[in-house]
């Protein structure tokens, strides 16, 4: 490896009763992809946070050039050219893309009058450097995931930029915006510019990177030239155990009727003349590129889209569904693609999140009984196994992992016949994905569940289905059989289908 842009020697970090980090040693290049792995807790955003300045170490070296530094600031790690791009992007969404571009510029600037002129031109600047065309008039919370993405990105190479750190970059991307992003990080590095780039995602760090970096409990515990890694070695390396992968087998009888029977269900121009059927104990995928119409699918099967035209049946029996509450009462929990704006309550507690989909069965008389809601809680975090003692810790202080757990089992509540996922795991660590994974399978086998599973994970599809249909135009256009199939078979159909 060229000497080190930025090195960290025997950094600890602590907090009250843990320590973050644990004597790690760490160093990535100029222009190196270093892929950044582990699960929530591990210590990967203290790390970041320390390399930014934000926070301080307790013990150890920071260099920078071969340079120790002291009392590194987050203004002073700008100024040595390092930058971070975290989930949420840090955009105005009130803003246009031009403005967001020159604002960091022109305060930065000591400007106090900003003209319009000046804002197009920085931003016409600002794109042409990743040879990318967005509307500099566009107003960003219009953009989609992706071209938000760029224009965090482009407002990062604004500076003299020598490190970039990516955060979970690739979460809300489909596969197409995935490899535009992907190609945008190849031509940073092609600058010069060194990519820390942080990820659950084991295939992407696989294809992306140069280097991998494994932490575990605080430590670094793997390292070495990404040829030298699978997915497997990833794993073990991020959990300390080796996790099965064996494929899904339904044990069902095919002929028998069908849990769910949906004939020619169409939702506008977004679904169009739709039908399958879901077995009890099934796990059946679904999948398809942006704008296919899975997700208008999964709504009306939900109540959210009342003005369907066709027939759905749920063990032969007609439903009409006009509401949520009718589909509850039928038997169909959804779960939905965004937990954090539509999933979950997220300054409320555990136990609150938990008993809103089942109020029912948490009230005595009028009243909600706070027995009730405590024991349904527990029951649930048994259940779920969700990583917590406190039923009324805040939801929000949960990781990932738990806070999908949460809105799973909060459905499971209602005693669904029915459970369509969207996303299940997405945003979620490879230890907790395999934890929901074992519990979905648990519940198609044991309680005869039937499961639509909406993702655009290939091998959560390949590892936890029956069955995977494929979606394009609002029609579904494959029925596949995983048994037939690996990774690439389907990541070259999608391909076809753009």
């Amino acid at each position: 490896m060229a000497e080190p842009l930025i090195e960290l020697r025997g950094v600890t970090k602590r907090f009250p009763g843990m320590k973050a980090l644990d004597g790690v040693d760490f160093a990535i290049a100029p222009a190196e992809i270093l892929c950044l792995a582990g699960e929530n807790g591990s210590g990967k955003s203290t790390l970041i946070k320390i390399v930014s300045g934000v926070y301080d170490f307790d013990e150890g070296t920071l260099l920078i050039d071969g340079m120790p530094v002291a009392g590194l600031s987050p203004r002073a790690a700008i100024a040595a050219g390092i930058q971070v791009i975290y989930q949420d992007f840090s955009l105005f969404p009130s803003l246009t893309v031009a403005e967001n571009l020159a604002m960091g510029r022109l305060l930065s600037e000591g400007r106090r009058f900003i003209a319009p002129a000046e804002c197009r031109r920085l931003g016409t600047e600002a794109l042409a450097r990743l040879d990318v065309n967005i509307d500099l008039g566009a107003r960003v919370g219009e953009l989609s995931t992706a071209d938000r993405q760029i224009v965090a990105i482009a407002r990062a190479l604004m500076s003299q930029t020598r490190l970039l750190i990516m955060d979970e970059p690739t979460t809300a991307l489909t596969g197409r915006e995935v490899d535009r992003l992907f190609a945008l990080v190849r031509e940073i590095r092609a600058k010069g510019i060194a990519v820390l780039f942080v990820s659950h995602k084991m295939r992407e760090m696989l294809e992306i990177s140069d280097r991998i970096c494994v932490f575990r409990n605080g430590q670094k515990v793997e390292e070495g030239p990404t040829a030298d890694f699978t997915e497997a070695r990833i794993t073990r390396a991020m959990t300390g155990q080796d996790l099965g992968h064996e494929r899904y087998a339904w044990a069902g009888d095919a002929s028998a009727e069908p849990r769910l029977r949906v004939q020619g269900l169409s939702v506008g121009e977004l679904v169009r003349d739709v039908s399958l059927e879901l077995r009890a104990g099934e796990i059946v995928g679904l999948s398809g590129l942006l704008g296919s119409g899975r997700t208008e699918l999964a709504l009306a099967l939900f109540g959210m889209e009342p003005d369907y035209r066709g027939t759905i049946l749920l063990d032969g029996k007609p439903l009409a569904l006009a509401s949520v509450p009718e589909a509850v009462e039928a038997g169909i929990a959804y779960v939905p693609e965004d937990r954090l704006s539509e999933g979950l309550f997220m300054s409320q507690s555990i136990a609150r999140n938990v008993v809103a989909s089942a109020i029912d069965r948490a009230t005595r008389g009028p009243f909600l009984s706070d027995d009730a809601v405590t024991a349904l809680a527990e029951r649930t975090v048994t259940d779920m196994r969700i990583a917590t003692t406190d039923v009324e810790k805040q939801v929000g202080k949960l990781s990932g992992g738990n806070q999908q757990r949460v809105i799973i089992g909060r459905w499971l509540l209602t005693g669904p016949r029915v459970l369509i996922l969207n996303g299940p795991t997405v945003g979620v660590d490879v230890g907790s994905k395999a934890e929901i994974h074992r519990r979905i399978r648990e519940l198609a086998v044991k309680d005869g569940l039937a499961v639509l599973m909406i993702s655009d994970d290939v091998p959560e599809l390949l590892h936890n289905c029956n069955r995977i249909l494929l979606m394009h135009r609002g029609a579904i256009v494959d029925d596949l059989d995983p048994r037939d199939l690996q990774e690439d078979d389907i990541h070259t159909r999608l391909k076809t289908l753009r």
